[in-house]
């Protein structure tokens, strides 16, 4: 076997990374490394041989890991990689600081980041997936990242690198985000704090909240150019081809479209990634069927299916 290096950080072999994601699915992956900073991320990153692939996991809240696991070191960010500093309407965020802390920090400093109030997950992803909620996005705020590369370089990124688009960027393959700083409009403490608990309310009377879901499964399929700032136009839902295709609620195995939210995907009887995904491509392919609309998955789904 390939000799890892050794970090002072934690490296695990084969870890299962089902209880790391929100769908509670996924085999193991090879390793799980939770670097103590950033100079451990880079020299890890620098000694780990070229063959051995690397995917960053913030908290696994839009992700599916297939059953038979990750052939790959799994890079997850702790506490030494959470921290959220302020300075005049600039935000520094590492990127394990959820977005909601992120959201709610800002808006006590009078700074409107309440987008990201309601977006699961961390700031990682938020960056490296274009989050965006209530027609503003990641990139309508965003300043500049730090990343580790996969040859271990520590980097900093603008927006023409990362070229922000509707729910993705171009973040080079095995670069690890590590901090990004963002800047909002100034804002009232108290109106922002308003309008937060107001979006709070909205998303829990028509979201599945308390069940395992990771968010919206399919992008909205139409509307968007390519910048995916704010200014774009959004008309067609997901949720509503979906229902218009007759899946609302529809179920393989322990996996179902939500009843309360048609492009919320939840486990619920103990699905497996299997499961899940099929069902997925069940809703893909009837929507196709009833619209002719080619719905993209917006959960990102990695691993490989177990041998049969």
């Amino acid at each position: 076997m390939t000799a890892m290096p050794r970090p002072r950080g934690k490296l695990t072999e084969n870890k299962v990374l089902s209880d790391l994601t929100w769908l509670r699915v996924g085999g193991p992956a090879d390793f799980l490394f939770q670097p103590a900073d950033i100079e451990d991320l880079s020299a890890f990153q620098k000694a780990l041989p070229a063959g051995i692939d690397v995917f960053p996991m913030g908290v696994g809240s839009n992700l599916i890991v297939r059953d038979g696991g990750l052939r790959a070191v799994v890079v997850r960010l702790g506490r030494g990689f959470n921290g959220i500093e302020i300075e005049g309407n600039r935000v520094r965020a590492g990127a394990a600081a959820l977005d909601a802390h992120v959201a709610r920090k800002a808006a006590a400093a009078g700074v409107d980041l309440t987008f990201l109030r309601t977006i699961p997950g961390a700031i990682g992803g938020a960056v490296r997936m274009n989050a965006g909620c209530y027609g503003s996005y990641i990139a309508d705020v965003f300043v500049e990242a730090t990343a580790v590369t996969r040859a271990g370089e520590i980097v900093k990124l603008t927006a023409e690198d990362l070229q922000f688009q509707y729910r993705q960027t171009d973040l080079q393959h095995g670069c690890v985000l590590v901090e990004a700083v963002l800047e909002g409009p100034s804002g009232n403490p108290e109106d922002l704090e308003a309008r937060m608990i107001d979006q709070l309310t909205k998303r829990d009377a028509t979201q599945p909240t308390k069940e395992r879901s990771a968010g919206s499964t399919f992008r909205n399929p139409a509307g968007f150019s390519s910048t995916g700032k704010s200014d774009d136009v959004h008309d067609l839902k997901a949720w509503k081809v979906i229902d218009d295709a007759g899946m609302r609620g529809a179920r393989v195995g322990g996996a179902q479209m939500s009843e309360m939210h048609s492009n919320f995907m939840i486990n619920a009887d103990n699905a497996t990634a299997s499961d899940l995904e099929n069902l997925g491509e069940e809703v893909r392919k009837r929507v196709f069927q009833n619209s002719g609309i080619d719905l993209q998955w917006e959960i990102m789904r990695i691993g490989e299916p177990i041998s049969e």
